[in-house]
């Protein structure tokens, strides 16, 4: 191996080095399309550093963020599986915990019964891991929202960080247990329950609790925008410095849903439409800024006003080397990719965020469109380990 593994600490600090981050969106069982970009990312990694099979993306990047069923691969990722793993671990648990009950009809209940989801993560993460354990070999940031508050929650396993351990009461950030982290990030609104997380605990006194729902439901569905705040705005404590040369945000998707694709015109079924369309706003907003921060050749057209903003960089220098990858769901896009897939109620089906039929087609299309759109020259060799 021609480099140093580093332990969570170390990547952590500023030392003055460059810096990686991964982010990876929430969009339920449409994760699996993620898999297959970012097998296609371990890969040039892998051979970027002449590394046999114990190189991990936890080697390579610092920070590893993301929101609901990417918080699921983000913090098996910082835990240092190899994609392949969790692939076939995803695919085993999107058929057992997205099986749909008669029992669970009806506005006033969530879809699916958490309790296999809770099992499966506890199997994953193992039931007493916590968020600042030894376990975690990188920085891990889990985007989820306390709803009883209405405050979005960057949960991580900075040990500077303000809330990372106990005081006054207050139970730390590093105790709270992994799996209960990643379940409330998985939280959906009408599809699983809001997770309970214990927060303070004083003598003699009531536990006060906090309930969470997915971190889609907050504008961070694609945690990239929070991830760099979190490691360069000086309240989060870890100060890493901006520049092309010096911050690498590798972003990745789940597939961009056919904004066409509708459910019928029942109540809660318009709120579920009503709540995918501003996350698909607020995904574009944050697509938006992170372009607009940064120069390069994965950045896509904002509309038809604005471009893809290249040439039209923040302040005229660039914060940050910026790449995203994704891959859009539309018809005429997913033919493009796959001619063989000619049936447009299975490409419509495709949007469904809890559709374990579709896993399948999902990894090809994320297997072919990494193997169209990544290459070994969108990362640079200032990131490269040393």
């Amino acid at each position: 191996m021609s480099y140093s593994i580093r332990s969570r600490d170390q990547h952590l600090t500023n030392d003055g080095t460059p810096k990686r981050i991964l982010a990876l969106d929430g969009g339920g069982l449409r994760g699996i399309l993620s898999l297959g970009l970012l097998q296609q990312v371990e890969n040039i990694l892998r051979e970027r550093h002449r590394a046999g099979d114990e190189f991990r993306l936890s080697h390579y990047f610092d920070l590893i963020a993301g929101t609901s069923t990417g918080a699921i691969i983000a913090a098996t990722l910082a835990l240092g599986w190899k994609v392949e793993e969790i692939r076939q671990r995803y695919m085993m648990l999107g058929e057992r915990v997205f099986t749909r009950s008669l029992l669970r009809q009806g506005v006033l209940r969530a879809k699916y019964d958490e309790a296999t989801l809770i099992a499966e993560l506890k199997k994953v993460y193992g039931a007493k891991t916590t968020l600042g354990g030894p376990e975690l070999q990188t920085g891990l940031l889990v985007m989820t929202k306390r709803i009883d508050t209405g405050s979005p929650w960057p949960i991580t396993n900075n040990p500077q960080g303000q809330f990372f351990a106990a005081r006054d009461g207050v139970i730390g950030n590093g105790e709270y247990p992994l799996w209960q982290v990643v379940r409330a990030s998985t939280a959906a609104p009408a599809y699983f329950d809001p997770q309970s997380i214990t927060i303070a605990r004083a003598a003699g006194a009531k536990s006060v609790s906090g309930d969470f729902v997915d971190g889609g439901v907050s504008p961070f569905n694609n945690p990239a925008l929070m991830a760099v705040m979190f490691a360069t705005l000086s309240g989060y404590r870890v100060n890493w410095p901006t520049g092309a040369d010096k911050l690498l945000v590798v972003s990745i998707g789940t597939g961009a849903a056919d904004p066409t694709v509708t459910h019928a015109s029942l109540a809660a079924k318009q709120a579920i439409d009503a709540l995918l369309s501003l996350m698909n706003d607020t995904a574009t907003l944050q697509e938006t800024l992170l372009q607009w921060l940064s120069d390069g050749p994965t950045a896509r057209p904002i509309n038809r006003e604005v471009g893809d903003l290249q040439g039209d960089v923040l302040n005229g220098a660039a914060a940050l080397t910026y790449r995203r990858y994704n891959v859009d769901l539309r018809a005429s896009s997913v033919r493009e990719l796959e001619p063989a897939l000619k049936d447009p109620k299975l490409i419509e089906a495709l949007s469904a965020m809890d559709s374990p039929t579709n896993m399948t087609i999902l990894h090809r299309l994320g297997t072919l469109a990494a193997q169209r759109d990544i290459i070994p020259a969108h990362f640079p060799a200032a990131f490269d380990l040393r």
